[in-house]
C-alpha cells in the first residue's frame, strides 16, 4: 500500500517486511507492541500511509485488538479537519465507545488507555474544555494518562499529553484554581513535556504539542522556545503520513509565531 503525501514529500511505502523493519522508529513515541495479527498490521498499514478513514474502519473491526489503531487514526482524522463538525463528533464518540471497551478488556496494554485519553482529549478540545470540565471528562483523560505511564513508563506521547493536560486546564481557570480543583500545575506540565522530548526527540508531534503546551501555559514567556520547536519539526523529514501532516503544520504555523 502506497500514497503520495503531497506537499510533504514522500512515498510511504510499509507493503510486505517494510512495516515490520520500520516500526520501532514508527512507534517511538508510543512504544506499541508489533501486533501478531495480519489483520492489525494491514490497519497499521493503513495508518501509516495515510488512509486513517480506512485504518479506523478496519481497526472496529477487529475487536480490542484493533481499537488503538482505529482509535489513534480516528485522533489523526480529526484533528485538522475544520469543516464538519457534526460528523468530527461522530467519529470521536464512537472512538471513545470503542476505547472505553477495550481499556476494560485489555487492562494492562498501555496504548488502549492512551489512545482513550486522546480520543476523549480531542472530543473534550471539540466541545470546549470549559464543558468537559463540567461534565468531567477531564479525569477520565489524566487518570487514563497516570495509567498508560503506570504501564509504559517510557511512553512520550503519553507524557506530552499529560503535560497538555495541565496546560489546557492552567490556560481556561488560572493558576490557582486549576492547581486548587485539578492538582494542575506548570511545573508538572513542563517536566512532562521535557521528558517526553526527551524520550522521543525525533517525534514531530510531541515536539508540536509541547510548543503547543507552553503558548498555553504563558504565551509571551515562552514564544521564543516554541518557536525554536516549531522549526525542529519544519526540519524534519516524515517517516510516515502522520508526520508528513505535523510537519506541514509546523511549517503553515511558523508565521504566526514570528507575527
Amino acid at each position: 500500500m502506497k500514497r503520495k503525501h503531497g506537499d510533504t514529500g514522500g512515498d510511504f511505502d510499509f507493503s510486505g517486511a517494510a512495516l515490520s523493519r520500520h516500526w520501532k522508529e514508527l512507534h517511538e513515541g508510543d512504544r506499541e507492541p508489533w501486533p501478531d495479527d495480519p489483520l492489525v498490521q494491514k490497519a497499521w498499514r493503513a495508518f501509516h500511509t495515510g488512509d486513517f478513514a480506512e485504518a479506523v474502519e478496519q481497526g472496529s473491526g477487529l475487536g480490542a485488538a484493533g481499537a488503538v489503531v482505529a482509535n489513534k487514526a480516528a485522533a489523526v482524522e480529526t484533528l485538522y479537519m475544520k469543516r464538519d463538525a457534526a460528523k468530527v463528533l461522530r467519529i470521536l464518540q464512537a472512538a471513545v465507545t470503542r476505547g472505553e471497551r477495550a481499556a476494560h478488556e485489555l487492562p494492562d496494554h498501555a496504548n488502549s488507555h492512551y489512545t482513550l485519553a486522546l480520543v476523549l482529549g480531542r472530543y473534550s478540545q471539540r466541545i470546549s474544555i470549559l464543558k468537559a470540565l463540567a461534565d468531567g471528562l477531564a479525569g477520565k483523560v489524566r487518570s487514563h494518562l497516570e495509567r498508560t505511564l503506570e504501564l509504559e513508563p517510557h511512553h512520550a506521547e503519553a507524557h506530552v499529553a499529560l503535560g497538555l493536560y495541565h496546560a489546557e486546564i492552567i490556560n481556561k481557570l488560572g493558576s490557582l484554581a486549576a492547581g486548587l480543583t485539578y492538582g494542575a500545575s506548570a511545573e508538572k506540565a513542563l517536566e512532562h513535556f521535557r521528558r517526553a522530548c526527551r524520550l522521543a526527540p525525533a517525534s514531530p508531534i510531541v515536539q508540536l504539542e509541547h510548543a503547543h503546551g507552553l503558548i498555553l501555559l504563558d504565551a509571551s514567556r515562552h514564544r521564543a522556545e516554541a518557536h525554536k520547536l516549531y522549526e525542529r519539526v519544519a526540519s524534519l523529514e516524515p517517516r510516515d503520513a502522520m508526520e508528513a501532516q505535523d510537519i506541514a503544520y509546523a511549517r503553515d504555523n511558523l508565521a504566526e509565531l514570528q507575527a
